[in-house]
This record gives C-alpha cells, sequence and structure tokens, in this order.
C-alpha cells in the first residue's frame, strides 16, 4: 500500500511539473506574439487536459495494482 501511494504521489508530481512548464511556456509565447494569445491558449488548455488524463489514469493503475 505505501508503494502504491508513492506511485500516486510521483504521478501527481509529474503531472504538476509538466502543466507548470507548459504553462509558463505559454505565457513567454502570449508575451512575444501577443496576437495569437488565443491559438497558444487553447493549445495549452488542450495539452493540460491530456497530461491530467494521463495522471489520473497512472495514479488509478498504481491504487489498482497494490
Amino acid at each position: 500500500m505505501v508503494l502504491a501511494g508513492i506511485g500516486a504521489g510521483l504521478a501527481v508530481i509529474g503531472a504538476g511539473i509538466g502543466i507548470g512548464k507548459i504553462g509558463g511556456s505559454a505565457m513567454d509565447a502570449m508575451a512575444r506574439q501577443p496576437e495569437v494569445a488565443g491559438k497558444i491558449q487553447t493549445a495549452m488548455i488542450i495539452a493540460a487536459a491530456l497530461i491530467e488524463g494521463v495522471a489520473l489514469f497512472a495514479v488509478v493503475v498504481a491504487l489498482i495494482a497494490k
């Protein structure tokens, strides 16, 4: 059970780091080219949702495979 908690925690930490990098890079890109901010924001939201989906799947697998 402890290893399942560690695995779930690592999945959540990885997702947090990934979403943070996406957000930071998107802010840099929007600051450089404000005219395409809408397209960048849409791509950022889609990428963040995909990362969240993978993190949720990893947490479920970690908790099931105890």
